[in-house]
């Protein structure tokens, strides 16, 4: 294609349209198939575009043909070569236009010319970073229109004066020193009078010199001699923090900067100390408050800390203390309200003062020093008191004033946010203040929205009600947190109805708090709601309010369940109320009615059959009644996961549905009526019922329907009609009457529904899960609601947040945007984890779906795998860190529930993303002491999915063509990738072990997910013994077994300690780390036997006969320690001495060894000992292959036990455990021609097992004929054998045995023994034996075919074959 030639030719055969075919079919494939055709075809295709323009201009038009380059560009992101080519393509597409531009001609030439190459003006470069080089034309373009200068232009005006501005500059090198110049002597002349600055251009670079003007402003305020040239040098201040922003620097701008070097604080000092005697002193203190309000917010950010030291200092100073004390005034100031200006000043005043404290209590959200942090709290609390102060001014006059008091409020919403604001009052008592908060605020919220009737007589106070309200919830924390006891839900009682005096008091509670869950305003619903959240978490509190909703019809339980409903509620309201309906459910409730029992829960009361119905099956009844699982499905199938939504669909409807009737909701106090008679004689006395009562209908009607919520679901009525729907359709009905009847329904005004609010709804569904568990699981199964709750977690939108926050785009939204939409869906997330572990808890079926569990592993692992090293909001990463800890309990769950079903696909995810996981791994264990709890999960998770594997390995060991590929093992040890992360991984996880007191629980969780992890790993043995772990355990048990023997010593206390102590969970998971550390490796054996490991365990051995688990774990360690290692089964067989001698009271003659010990104990072990003797017996079976424990075995006289043992009577044909052990060792004995010598010196050891030979036992049937077999191989034993004929029985009649196992050891048994031993042909052709030989391989040759032919099938044919001509031989 080097020969533009050539393209003409190509372009007939369309070679441009294959190359397209080629990319299509490589997309759509993710470049598996055609992969090696894409660099080719895209260097072929850049070859023709460059040559060709017109071919480049019929492609540039094809957005379809970018799209495909991008996504090639993003399957091959790794090629550089393939990016490179995309990256020239999109060269010569995008920029083809502008390409051209050196083409354009006004007199084009009519001769033909070769293809003009490709270019790009110069201004291209300069703009793009293109990723190839292009020829480049035009620096200028030559098509610009460039005038002439006029011969008088330097003579204008506006021209010299930047000259000469320009030319002092560059002169004197800058502003500052050209400043310098101008405020020092006057030196000799160097230039003209024509270049000299004016009074005006000095005027001007002063004041546009941000360092010079505010020195300006600070040197005018210190020599100002009257009030207006002060404020108006703050007012320059103000306007150099208003050119900060506006150029996008606020708090690192010019004069954020100079601020911090100027020592402002001093000038600005004296008129903030004394209290203004003057309308015109109050005036410049407004000024200099605003200043400080505008200061504070542009260095919200990155505050200053010595700016904020200065203002609490400032503030916290003994009297007079202005600032604080213009927030409240005085008698004197009182009598002077009749001067209107007078009065708006002191406003204003008090309105600058309340927006700075706020302003300042904002600022302290990111600032760590600690004499900042002790000044705020006492300001806190100094601060409180006084807008306490203020808020108890209620004289008439005054107590109207709605914008003071909804100052005064939004004051206190601001400072009650944070926790803790009462308790650094050193006269009174937090709880104290709260109670003073609380009666204040009641008060208000009386006078301004209860007596008022609502909001629907008049918009006054809707800012008053929202700050309440707001204070309230705070309020509610804040004595919770500073309350001894939850005797102080009184306090928040009010009395509700008519204050007049034939009227007695109506009932107490919170019933003043029901009317703003139905308020207009959507954010005084959220509060309140959410103040009814925050005192539900209380038991009193739900007896409470239950109590306050009786004259509602469907009482709490229906209202709540409404308004959750309410599609046309917004998610926030939603939310809070499944919190309240969450926190109802966490007390136990009955399911019939009990008299003295104080919570009842629900009662519904069918009117029509007369049933009652209260606890559990009322709340069934209730959810049923009201489709509640149905309206959750449409939820979750609604949610919406974006950022911003924006409703362009106006209704002209929208403006009657809400304000013209006059009977609707908008009246949120309307339906707040007195308790029906009826219902009140009815009532059971003694029932805290919140259902049953209901509201009697204004025309008389009776027909009430027999629940709050409706029978189905209503989407045209709003939520301010929740209580409209249970009063019956009659009233309803009438109630829209004064609408125009001939206009349609009102469209229905659907919110939208948020991750916030399915998280809400998911933790009310635990709480369902673990009241009524069957019922539950039931309505999730018909409903589906687990599936469609896991297909909203996508861990791609997450990413792509993260992704974005780290990264942001140009036109991306403002961070904290971002934020709080990771923020929900990590929320979400959390939620459906807990969730879903209550759903294995009870059902796993719920889970363990295949066509579920499989996108959500994938899903879980991925959020996991996030990285979130560049994101630095604190508040960011500790959502994260939360959210890790929920999903690593779940996948723990998961895999402890069911194992079978989970563990293939999860392992496949992590093996997907491995270096990933263990990075995260690595992370999360490494924040043991930030975040101890995603520590726990995450060792916990892998503790448990490393034993699941292992326990599947087992279970598959005896199934063939079983290939679970990949498995965590063979990740942990074969991939050379990621080494240097798993030797992290293991560092990390020893640091967390050793570096925890004994106690700590994370200690613990550490050595089990370091035990699993050895057990799996060599690497993770390798790194623990290069890190010094085999030392470490052991000098841990010879500390422990130093202390038990001090503690032995002391008159009065037992040995060993309580397990309380910690020296039994100590040894134990020493002896367990070494057990796995040592697991098939012989390196680290030799460590352990160069550490003393014998002798150790020696000097601890009484203290181990004293517990059975320590005895079993110990046992557990030799064993594994013992096997294929010759060298430590001889240690067992030295003497202890020297520091590891043990009490002889103990183990009896002075210089025994370990395994005399073992030997003493497996004589001595009572039979229901059955795990210890287990045990005792398997190690004793590792020793018996050992030449030197064979020795001391023989010497001990231990074989003589086996003499001993009784066989079964009666009709049990199945040999005992401890038949069976002992088998097992004296097969292991067999194996050694020494071992063979052994058991032939025992009297009747062959005749007992002759005996044992004709019994059964399940997992080992013939150990009794391979100790036969063994014992025939060697020569000198034939003659033994020979010599016993019920031996010879029994192998003969081996040869008739239906077992196959058993035949064959016959088969070979009788073969060692006649081979080379002339006497045995003799004894063997009995005719008897003869015969069973000859019927023998005349059926195994029948019977075993070729396509039967198995080495052992052939290997019995050989046994057969050789003893036929054997004993056919003479």
């Amino acid at each position: 294609m080097q020969d533009i030639k050539m393209h003409a030719v190509v372009k007939k055969l369309c070679l441009i349209d294959k190359i397209i075919e080629y990319l299509n079919e490589c997309v759509c494939q993710d470049g598996e198939v055609v992969e090696c055709l894409i660099q080719p075809c895209l260097t072929l295709l850049r070859k023709v575009l460059c040559a060709d323009p017109v071919m480049r201009v019929a492609l540039s038009q094809q957005s379809s043909l970018l799209t495909l380059l991008f996504r090639v560009s993003l399957i091959f992101h790794e090629d550089r070569t393939v990016v490179t080519e995309v990256g020239a393509l999109f060269c010569l597409l995008l920029f083809d236009e502008v390409s051209r531009m050196d083409m354009w001609s006004i007199n084009p030439s009519d001769k033909p010319s070769s293809p003009p190459v490709f270019s790009l003006p110069v201004s291209v470069f300069r703009r793009y970073h293109l990723p190839v080089h292009v020829v480049g034309h035009h620096a200028v373009s030559p098509y610009s229109i460039v005038l002439p200068l006029s011969a008088d232009c330097l003579a204008l005006k506006p021209v010299s004066d930047m000259l000469r501005i320009a030319w002092n500059l560059s002169w004197y090198h800058g502003s500052e020193n050209l400043l310098k110049q101008m405020n020092s002597e006057p030196k000799i002349k160097e230039c003209s009078d024509t270049l000299k600055l004016s009074t005006e251009d000095t005027l001007a670079l002063k004041v546009t010199h941000t360092a010079s003007g505010l020195r300006d402003c600070l040197h005018s305020v210190v020599e100002a001699a009257a009030h207006r040239e002060v404020r108006a040098a703050i007012t320059r201040m103000s306007f150099y923090l208003l050119n900060d922003r506006l150029s996008l620097k606020s708090g690192t701008g010019p004069c954020g900067l100079t601020l911090k070097s100027l020592a402002w604080h001093t000038t600005l000092n004296r008129f903030l100390q004394v209290l203004p005697a003057c309308t015109e002193d109050e005036k410049l203190l407004i000024d200099i408050i605003h200043f400080l309000n505008k200061l504070l917010k542009e260095q919200r950010k990155n505050s200053s800390v010595e700016l904020l030291n200065w203002l609490l200092e400032l503030l916290l100073r003994h009297s007079p203390n202005p600032l604080l004390d213009l927030l409240v005034l005085t008698e004197s100031q009182a009598r002077e309200e009749t001067d209107d200006i007078r009065t708006a000043v002191r406003q204003q005043v008090q309105k600058e003062l309340i927006a700075l404290f706020n302003t300042l209590l904002l600022s302290f959200m990111a600032v760590t020093d600690r004499k900042c942090l002790e000044l705020l709290h006492v300001f806190q609390t100094q601060l409180a008191l006084r807008l306490l102060q203020s808020l108890r001014v209620t004289d008439a006059p005054h107590f109207y004033g709605l914008p003071s008091l909804e100052r005064t409020l939004r004051g206190m919403a601001h400072l009650t946010a944070s926790p803790g604001w009462s308790s650094h009052s050193p006269l009174t008592k937090p709880f104290e203040i709260c109670v003073k908060y609380l009666s204040g605020l009641l008060e208000v919220i009386t006078s301004f929205y209860v007596e008022r009737g609502g909001n629907a007589m008049s918009f006054m106070g809707k800012g008053v009600t929202k700050s309440t309200i707001l204070c309230l919830l705070h309020l509610s924390h804040e004595m919770m947190a500073q309350a001894q006891s939850s005797e102080w839900m009184s306090l928040w009682f009010l009395p509700l109805g008519s204050h007049s005096e034939d009227q007695a008091p109506t009932q107490q509670g919170l019933a003043w708090l029901i009317p703003l869950w139905v308020d207009r305003d959507p954010e005084v619903r959220f509060t309140s709601l959410g103040l009814g959240s925050a005192l539900t978490t209380l038991e009193t509190g739900c007896v409470a309010l239950a109590n306050s909703c009786q004259n509602i019809s469907g009482g709490l339980w229906g209202t709540v369940v409404n308004i959750l409903l309410d599609q046309s509620e917004c998610s926030v309201v939603r939310r809070e109320a499944a919190f309240i309906l969450q926190n109802l459910l966490v007390i136990p409730m009955p399911s019939v009615i009990l008299k003295d029992y104080t919570w009842q829960g629900p009662c519904v009361h069918d009117e029509d059959s007369g049933v009652s119905l209260v606890g559990k099956p009322a709340l069934q009844a209730l959810l049923y009644h009201c489709h509640f699982y149905e309206h959750l499905n449409q939820m979750v199938k609604h949610c919406y996961l974006g950022r911003y939504t924006f409703d362009l669909k106006f209704s002209a409807l929208d403006g009657t549905s809400e304000g013209s009737d006059l009977n609707g909701l908008d009246d949120s106090f309307k339906f707040w009526r007195a308790p029906s008679r009826l219902s009140s004689q009815d009532q059971d006395p003694s029932s805290l019922s919140t259902v049953e009562t209901m509201v009697a209908s204004s025309s008389g009607s009776t027909e009430f329907p027999p629940f709050g919520p409706s029978t189905a679901p209503l989407p045209e009525a709003s939520h301010d009609q929740f209580v409209a729907q249970v009063i019956g359709q009659h009233e309803t009905t009438s109630a829209r009457l004064p609408r125009d009847a001939s206009l349609p329904a009102a469209l229905p005004r659907q919110h939208v529904v948020t991750p916030p609010l399915l998280a809400a709804v998911c933790s009310l569904l635990d709480g369902l899960l673990a009241t009524a568990p069957g019922d539950t699981a039931r309505a999730f199964r018909q409903a589906r609601l687990v599936e469609l709750l896991c297909s909203i977690a996508d861990a791609t939108l997450l990413e792509s947040c993260v992704q974005e926050l780290k990264a942001p785009l140009p036109l991306s939204p403002p961070a904290e945007h971002m934020q709080a939409q990771v923020s929900s869906l990590l929320e979400y997330l959390s939620s459906l984890s807990r969730l879903l572990q209550s759903c294995l808890l009870v059902d796993p079926d719920l889970v363990i779906q295949e066509e579920l569990l499989k996108p959500l592993t994938t899903n879980i692992i991925r959020v996991l795998t996030i990285c979130i090293k560049d994101v630095l909001d604190v508040e960011l990463v500790s959502a994260f860190y939360h959210t890790w800890t929920h999903l690593f309990n779940l996948l723990a769950v998961l895999l402890r529930k069911a194992a079978l079903a989970s563990l293939p696909a999860m392992t496949v995810v992590l093996a997907k993303h491995w270096a990933a996981v263990i990075d995260m791994l690595c992370t999360c264990v490494g924040l043991s002491i930030t975040c101890p709890t995603l520590c726990t999960a995450s060792l916990q998770f892998l503790s448990v999915l490393l034993t699941e594997e292992a326990k599947r390995c087992l279970q598959d060991k005896d199934k063939t063509n079983l290939c679970h590929s990949p498995s965590i093992a063979s990740l942990l040890d074969k991939t050379q990738e990621n080494q240097k992360s798993l030797e992290r991984l293991n560092e990390v996880i020893l640091k967390c072990y050793e570096g925890k007191p004994s106690k700590d629980v994370l200690k613990r969780v550490a050595a089990n997910a370091l035990m699993s992890l050895l057990a799996v790993s060599r690497r993770a043995q390798t790194h623990a013994l290069k890190a010094d772990l085999i030392d470490s355990c052991m000098e841990q048990m010879k500390h422990i077994s130093a202390q038990l023997n001090l503690d032995s010593l002391r008159p009065g206390k037992a040995a060993l300690k309580k397990q309380e102590d910690g020296f039994i969970k100590e040894l134990s998971i020493a002896m367990q780390l070494l057990r796995n550390c040592l697991y098939q490796n012989e390196e680290c054996k030799e460590a352990a036997l160069e550490a003393h490991l014998v002798p150790v365990l020696h000097s601890l051995w009484p203290w181990l006969l004293m517990d059975d688990s320590l005895m079993q774990i110990a046992l557990q360690l030799l064993c594994v320690y013992t096997a294929n290692f010759p060298n430590g089964c001889s240690s067992l067989c030295w003497s202890s001495c020297g520091p590891y001698a043990v009490q002889a009271a103990y183990r009896g003659a002075p210089g025994t060894s370990l395994m005399g010990c073992i030997l003493k104990l497996a004589s001595q072990m009572p039979l229901e000992n059955t795990a210890v003797q287990h045990m005792v017996f398997m190690f004793l079976s590792n020793l018996a292959l050992s030449h030197d424990c064979k020795g001391v075995i023989q010497k001990s006289n231990f074989l003589q036990n086996f003499l001993s043992l009784t066989l079964p009577k009666g009709g049990n044909k199945h040999l005992s455990n401890l038949t069976i052990l002992w088998l097992k060792l004296l097969l292991n004995i067999s194996l050694g021609e020494d071992g063979q010598q052994m058991i032939l010196r025992l009297d009747g050891c062959l005749d007992l097992l002759t005996e044992m030979s004709k019994y059964k036992h399940k997992s080992s049937p013939c150990i009794p004929l391979l100790i036969f077999h063994n014992i025939c191989f060697s020569p000198a034993n034939k003659p033994k054998i020979l010599a016993n004929e019920k031996v010879i029985g029994v192998l003969a009649a081996c040869l008739e045995s239906e077992n196959q196992h058993a035949q064959r050891i016959g088969a070979a048994a009788l073969w060692a023994l006649i081979h080379s031993y002339q006497k045995a042909k003799t004894t063997l052709k009995n005719p008897s034996i003869k015969r069973r030989v000859d019927e023998a391989y005349s059926l195994a040759k029948k019977t075993f075919s070729n396509s039967e032919e198995t080495p052992l099938n052939a290997y019995y044919m050989k046994c057969l074959e050789n003893l036929v001509q054997l004993l056919n031989s003479s």
